[in-house]
């Protein structure tokens, strides 16, 4: 019997990323786009990666064959649609180390972009300095977030950790593992938020003894959105600083850091700065005007010094002064203990919101320079969100580690459209220039915010409007009513913003049916030890938190549960009417990337882009009424339970099956489950020759697979791979290959 695909019956983006999950996607999508045509679905792509992003702010430098569209622009005016539907995968949010290598990379390639400017003095540089900040950092995240995040394990998840519970390190009572964090002068202590009663235009002027300098105007508010401003004192958080590097020496523990410098691209590298300075400060006293001067900043980490100091007349000196500074520090905990690559390395090394995580997952230990898991001093400076992770440190102190065999699960309703709240500051932070008086300003000329600062302070402003939240409640309630779940607003009516949005969530929930559910609004470290008290008893609870929290628990929560945010199930309900679908972290991508160049094996697992693909499909079916589509959900999910039990997810060693590997096993799974279901025999039709030639085929393509293994490979480019010899390198199994193109 021959079949014919159905005519095409709905769209799905598939978007092109970095690292790791861009790599997987030459295996995978192949295998997603012939078994979606069965149904009549049309599985396109868009470049989102940080060169493809890169090369779109540049096309007078490039020639007409090189120019990209701004597949990222085009995207977020997708999500503005009833039509969306686009599958994310994790993509760089990239720090400026990252962004130099990247400009690097392209411009070695043949691409005429210019130089990224650290210091730009002419209008060329000042204008390639403005592309480039479109850029950086998380730079993707608040374009396609046009809705808010709902985001849990999915149950074949949480039943294959309860049944091979990962491993979780043991804590001590006596642990001296600690948070560390300023509790005032910081950002959440001078916090200041208003309501803005209609439509306004703001502006951000700085007062000083020599005048006033419009920091920022024409800012659009709409009415009813919270407008937040707070800053950081620079002098205060130097001193904070300098006693937590005495603390760790003094109680014997490793010195950390745990800042956002990725997302929060702006104010947090600044911070990083600081800290990389405070902890070395003879060698910036002695040497900071010669590092400044070859354009070696404290903000792009040890690492980004060390790499430069080669081209200095005593660049030996500084080096040595690093090292004698390094030695009679406290022991720096470490990224990689064989290498030397230590916290203060690079800034989007050591990101808090899986750092943290990965901290508390093996007793309250990271790695120190002797290459041994030591008690650590975690410095997290605001104080906005570093009471959670001390609740968490508390709690596993008193009670031991949790058990993923029988631990509950704390599924997470955020806050995040439009570019809610601080993730949304980056074009609004400053690092003040001299003393003054930073006003936020209307169009009638009247202060809403107003906060003394000194030069250095680090000053922001956020917006969260006010549709986003009133969806977000709704979520919430929704979400609490089709789980079962209690859910905790995780809401302190200490903190400025938060009460701003209490009174808000007083407003919307009468909207909503709430009778019979369970409905709670806690501070964080509350929130943080009622979750646990109940994961301890195996029950759920939903967190129903802010943009950051969002991001913060995402990660906690399902490291510990389930020992990785990458097999979560991200659903962005876009506001009008769309679905943006998540595919998990990509916190540890990089080295996966240089895992396959050097033996041809990549570790990376694509569990997030199965749960992801079949959200997306169940979507597709709704809104297009394609019932095909709606069995390439439920196959799909049934595969990856099989997935699952079968243990086929990449094994961490070569002589195993890499993610090339995984992607066979969920291709042979599924293509047995569409043959097999009965609800549309023109798929089952369509599959069973697949499903057969595959299982008939196990042993040779496997033998294909794993034939490759232990030699380097050349993928072009770590930024910008050559699509061709990324395809060869992660689909070298002739006989996948031609059962898949047969289809």
């Amino acid at each position: 019997m021959t079949t014919e695909p159905q005519a095409a019956a709905g769209k799905i983006i598939y978007t092109f990323t970095d690292e790791a999950p861009l790599l997987a996607t030459f295996s995978f999508l192949p295998i997603v786009q012939a078994y979606a045509a069965q149904a009549g679905v049309d599985v396109d792509t868009r470049d989102i990666s940080l060169a493809g992003r890169i090369l779109a702010q540049f096309p007078e430098s490039l020639t007409a064959e090189q120019r990209v569209d701004d597949a990222l622009a085009e995207l977020g005016r997708m999500a503005t649609t009833p039509e969306a539907n686009i599958i994310k995968l994790p993509n760089i949010s990239a720090s400026v180390p990252q962004l130099k290598a990247a400009v690097a990379e392209l411009q070695s390639q043949g691409f005429a972009i210019p130089d990224y400017p650290e210091n730009p003095s002419t209008d060329a540089e000042r204008e390639a300095r403005a592309k480039y900040d479109k850029v950086k950092g998380s730079a993707v995240n608040p374009v396609l977030r046009e809705g808010n995040s709902d985001r849990r394990a999915p149950g074949a998840v949480k039943n294959y950790a309860k049944a091979h519970p990962h491993r979780m390190g043991a804590w001590s009572a006596d642990s001296k593992t600690a948070v560390a964090t300023m509790g005032e002068h910081d950002f959440f202590a001078n916090e200041k938020s208003v309501t803005v009663p209609a439509a306004d235009t703001l502006t951000i002027r700085l007062r000083t003894a020599d005048g006033t300098t419009v920091l920022k105007d024409g800012l659009q508010v709409e009415a009813g959105e919270v407008v937040d401003a707070t800053f950081m004192s620079v002098a205060a958080l130097r001193t904070f600083l300098a006693e937590q590097v005495e603390r760790a020496r003094a109680e014997g523990v490793l010195f950390s850091a745990h800042l956002k410098a990725t997302m929060m691209k702006v104010s947090d590298p600044i911070v990083f700065g600081h800290v990389v300075e405070t902890f070395l400060p003879q060698v910036f006293e002695r040497y900071g005007a010669d590092l400044e001067a070859a354009g070696l900043s404290a903000r792009d980490g040890l690492g980004g010094i060390l790499a430069g100091l080669d081209a200095l007349d005593n660049g030996a000196e500084i080096r040595a002064a690093i090292e004698q500074g390094l030695a009679d520090g406290p022991a720096l905990a470490m990224v990689d203990s064989d290498k030397g690559i230590t916290n203060l390395h690079v800034p989007s090394d050591v990101i808090i919101d899986a750092s943290m995580p990965a901290m508390i997952r093996i007793g309250g230990h990271m790695w120190g320079p002797d290459g041994a898991e030591h008690d650590t001093l975690a410095v997290i400076p605001d104080s906005s969100y570093a009471g959670v992770y001390q609740a968490v440190i508390d709690d596993c102190k008193a009670k031991g580690a949790l058990d993923p065999a029988t631990m509950g699960s704390v599924p997470n309703v955020g806050l995040m459209a439009r570019k809610a709240e601080e993730y949304g500051s980056h074009d609004k932070t400053f690092e003040i220039p001299t003393d003054g008086t930073v006003e936020v300003v209307n169009a009638a000329g009247e202060v809403l915010i107003s906060h003394d600062v000194a030069a250095g302070d680090v000053w922001r402003a956020c917006q969260t409007k006010d549709a986003p939240i009133r969806d977000w409640v709704g979520l919430a309630v929704r979400r609490a009513r089709e789980s079962g779940t209690p859910a905790v607003f995780w809401l302190d009516a200490d903190r400025a913003h938060d009460a701003q949005l209490l009174l808000k969530l007083e407003q919307y929930l009468p909207e909503h049916d709430t009778e019979g559910l369970e409905i709670l609004v806690m501070n964080p470290a509350e929130a943080t030890r009622y979750s646990l008290d109940r994961i301890r008893e195996g029950l759920d609870t939903i967190s129903v938190t802010g943009n950051v929290l969002r991001d913060y628990n995402t990660d906690l929560f399902p490291i510990l549960e389930v020992g990785t945010s990458a097999k979560m199930l991200s659903i962005v309900p876009l506001m009008n009417g769309g679905g943006l679908f998540e595919t998990g972290a990509g916190g540890s991508a990089p080295k996966h990337v240089q895992q396959l160049l050097a033996e041809n094996y990549l570790r990376w697992d694509s569990l997030g882009e199965f749960f992801a693909l079949a959200a997306s499909f169940e979507h597709l079916a709704r809104v297009e009424g394609n019932a095909g589509a709606k069995v390439l959900a439920d196959t799909l999910d049934r595969a990856t339970e099989t997935f699952l039990n079968e243990d086929r997810s990449p094994t961490r060693r070569i002589g195993g099956i890499d993610n090339r590997g995984s992607h066979f096993y969920l291709a042979l799974y599924w293509a047995q489950e569409l043959a097999q279901q009965t609800e549309d025999a023109t798929l089952a039709a369509a599959f069973a020759p697949l499903a057969e030639k595959l299982a008939g085929a196990e042993a040779t393509i496997v033998d294909e697979l794993l034939s490759v293994q232990g030699d380097p490979a050349d993928v072009g480019g770590y930024y910008r791979p050559d699509a061709a010899l990324a395809a060869a390198v992660m689909r070298p199994s002739a006989t996948l290959n031609a059962a898949i193109d047969a289809l």
